[in-house]
């Protein structure tokens, strides 16, 4: 009998755990109108424990999809603006005298937050963007040979423009693999537009969000997810796309070891996004072409492969690989 109860209680526990689950989601589109696709994706990462990016021109979402999402949860959350000015101290911060105790103290910057907003972040040079690279990796920051932990959970949903616009800077590669999804957020319909007009009359929902979910909630959220059974046969299914891409005559730079490995954790994520314990074959090849689009390289082209042509070879070369039955 006590086993039995057991099992009930680990039942409910996750059926909880669903249902916070589409709580966020449900918060996030009641703000972002006709986004609901896109708002899942930002959950894929938010549940594997990794970072987003989201790319489109200004003006169609991409900073009210960022505060949706942070402030649907119960977490310190910063927006930082990135600018060609902006320095790295600005972001992890730096030690200061004191000279009421004549020593150096550390003074935690804006990246000490659960959520931080890297809003326009290719706007800023690679030294300045690299200043996240150990955060978003290892969540840790080192300043003057210490090291300093990052509180869990820890997100970067970050923005940028397309590289074709003005005042902006490539990402580089290093920092590019950091990000699980690469996600473009596209113009609203025409219907979703109109109720955008009308519900931002009286000034911005998002400010009046309420959250949904505590940090413990979503790190509760982060285990189980790692417990979603992933059959073998999906496994192989995305080491022959992974294999693919490196073979690929379209392509100089293959998918790495880190990507096949993050693609995995988002499968999971997917899969119980829907409400699931174990993973199907879409639940990965719905997730290829935002996982692997930013990891991979074309044929004669050093550096800024526009995301529509990189999407649009990649799909072609996934469509090729049978999906397991």
């Amino acid at each position: 009998m006590d086993k039995e109860t057991s099992q009930a209680d680990a039942r409910a526990d996750t059926e909880q755990l669903y249902a916070s689950v589409q709580a966020l989601l449900d918060s996030m589109s009641q703000v972002v109108l006709g986004k609901r696709d896109v708002s899942a994706l930002c959950l894929v990462a938010l549940l594997s424990g990794e970072h987003v990016l989201l790319e489109d021109v200004p003006g169609v979402g991409k900073t009210l999809m960022g505060k949706a999402l942070a402030r649907s949860v119960s977490a310190e959350f910063c927006r930082v603006q990135f600018t060609p000015d902006l320095l790295p101290s600005d972001i992890v911060g730096s030690s200061i005298f004191n000279s009421n105790t004549n020593s150096f103290e550390f003074v935690a910057g804006p990246i000490f937050n659960s959520f931080v907003l890297a809003d326009e972040i290719n706007r800023a040079p690679p030294r300045t963007q690299s200043a996240l690279l150990e955060a978003m990796s290892d969540g840790q920051v080192s300043v003057d040979g210490k090291t300093h932990a990052l509180d869990k959970p820890f997100m970067v949903i970050a923005t940028q423009n397309p590289y074709e616009f003005e005042g902006t800077y490539i990402l580089p590669e290093s920092q590019m693999d950091r990000f699980l999804l690469r996600i473009s957020m596209g113009y609203p319909e025409r219907e979703y537009e109109r109720q955008i007009l009308e519900s931002h009359r009286l000034g911005q929902p998002v400010e009046e969000m309420k959250a949904v979910c505590t940090t413990q909630d979503i790190l509760n959220i982060q285990k189980a997810v790692r417990k979603v059974t992933v059959e073998e046969s999906i496994s192989e299914y995305m080491l022959d796309v992974i294999r693919a891409t490196r073979e690929s005559s379209q392509f100089s730079v293959g998918v790495s070891t880190r990507g096949a490995l993050l693609w995995y954790r988002a499968t999971q994520a997917n899969a119980f996004i829907a409400g699931r314990d174990f993973a199907i074959p879409d639940d990965a090849k719905d997730l290829a072409v935002p996982v692997l689009s930013h990891r991979v390289q074309l044929h004669g082209v050093m550096q800024g492969n526009s995301r529509t042509e990189l999407e649009s070879v990649l799909r072609e070369v996934v469509s090729k690989i049978p999906i397991p039955v």
